[in-house]
């Protein structure tokens, strides 16, 4: 699990980086929850997400937003740390030049940065958005979706409601042949504490189903 420092829009900007073996794997860029209450890229589904991504054959990066850990510069509302997942975007492209295609996945504030992103870079043929809080920020951006994807949300979420959520992001609009998904995990809170065998056993489920032309 390689340390890199790569330069990001107020300075260096902190990441765990694995490069796939594969000539042309696709990319995955995974973005951490909110900064200023105690998100890092060590969060523990972040990094499971790590290596649910490396098993799949993919190139990973996970990074920390500035002002966390040794990421310069500070906290910016979702703005700054916008820039930032675009660099990281950048810095992995430019680390894996043959790679056509990346996947973007992010956890609570996370998700709503990748979502984001995600309609800024044509190249971004799949999402995860994990606690994505749709009852607390505006998602009406995806005006289409361009890319099909997951949301997956904890039953018990007091952060972010899955009654709530999901009627925001049942909203959004999809261009033709794009699918959004909806997954709840039994008993789950906003960060999935006991409940993270299940979070994964979701995800990989609905990878290996995207990877095999089956959604």
């Amino acid at each position: 699990m390689p340390e890199v420092i790569f330069n990001g829009p107020e300075g260096r900007l902190e990441g765990r980086y694995q490069i796939s073996k594969k000539r042309g794997a696709p990319i995955a860029l995974l973005l951490h929850p909110h900064p200023q209450f105690g998100g890092t890229m060590n969060n523990q589904i972040i990094y499971n997400l790590y290596y649910t991504f490396l098993k799949r054959g993919f190139s990973v990066l996970r990074f920390n937003f500035r002002g966390i850990g040794r990421s310069q510069g500070v906290f910016d509302h979702g703005s700054g740390e916008l820039s930032d997942a675009a660099s990281a975007l950048d810095w992995a492209q430019a680390m894996a030049p043959e790679a056509k295609t990346c996947w973007v996945a992010g956890v609570s504030f996370g998700a709503w940065i990748g979502m984001q992103l995600l309609m800024r870079r044509p190249e971004i043929e799949g999402f995860l958005s994990i606690a994505a809080m749709a009852n607390r920020y505006d998602y009406t951006f995806l005006a289409p979706c361009p890319s099909s994807g997951l949301f997956v949300h904890g039953e018990n979420d007091r952060v972010s409601p899955v009654k709530e959520s999901i009627s925001a992001i049942d909203k959004v609009k999809m261009q033709k042949g794009v699918k959004i998904e909806h997954q709840v995990i039994p008993g789950a809170n906003h960060f999935f504490e006991d409940r993270m065998d299940e979070l994964m056993l979701t995800i990989s489920t609905y990878l290996d189903k995207r990877m095999a032309g089956k959604l």
